[in-house]
């Protein structure tokens, strides 16, 4: 199977600094820089390093990843920051644990004794809290429900109904929930979370953790309408902000 590397980057010229030179493009059949606007330099000296870097039509994390879909053709697909928090050196065995025959595969920051030194005592019981709930309410067995760095098939998107995905939406809690109960093969490696280079994380622990619990309950409740108004209002309010 082709795999595709697709990186989101907004304004990280610092991390790319340190993070690009450490990723082998042979590792995938292609490999593309989603960009969401950066005005730092970040796009020249990822075109200096020869990656293919793509300009979002408009701006957000998700609409980065729609785009990156959009414009790859690999069976595989893994998403990746440059931020820092994801080893490079997981990119290759993320594709050849796929290549096993699995759907996902997510790097865990909890399995096998990794750990996340990007965690505050906030994110971290947040983590805990909303991978064992999924774990009691599914019968899953997640190590960690919420992280990005993810390889998965193309076709995912299709057998789990997440072509037409929702910003409101907390898309990793969702695309695992919903794959674990299509009993499609699921796999975790572990993997460390070092801290970011530079920058800031622009996630709200309180707006953030809301979204997770009401995705939670909506899968739990599927079709329960007043769950699906909330995650709506309250995206609205986050955006008028």
């Amino acid at each position: 199977m082709k795999s595709s590397l697709i990186i989101l980057c907004l304004n990280e010229y610092p991390c790319l600094l340190k993070i690009l030179p450490q990723i082998n493009q042979s590792w995938f059949d292609e490999v593309v820089i989603i960009d969401g606007g950066s005005t730092d330099g970040s796009i020249a000296y990822a075109e200096s390093l020869g990656f293919n870097v793509r300009r979002q039509s408009s701006r957000g994390v998700l609409e980065g990843i729609r785009e990156g879909i959009a414009t790859t053709q690999g069976e595989i697909i893994v998403f990746f920051t440059p931020d820092g928090n994801m080893l490079p050196e997981k990119l290759p065995v993320l594709v050849a644990k796929m290549r096993e025959g699995f759907d996902m595969v997510t790097v865990s920051r909890y399995k096998d004794g990794a750990k996340s030194t990007d965690d505050s005592l906030l994110s971290a019981f947040g983590n805990w809290f909303f991978t064992h709930l999924v774990n009691v309410l599914f019968g899953s067995k997640f190590t960690d429900l919420l992280g990005f760095y993810r390889a998965i098939r193309r076709d995912i998107f299709q057998k789990t109904e997440l072509e037409g995905f929702e910003v409101s939406r907390a898309i990793n809690t969702q695309l695992s929930i919903r794959a674990w109960k299509r009993k499609l093969k699921i796999a975790e490696i572990s993997g460390d979370e070092p801290p970011r280079i530079a920058g800031k994380s622009v996630r709200r622990i309180w707006f953030h953790g809301t979204m997770e619990l009401l995705t939670i309950l909506e899968e739990f409740f599927i079709g329960i309408k007043p769950i699906w108004f909330a995650i709506n209002r309250l995206n609205r309010l986050f955006n008028s902000h």
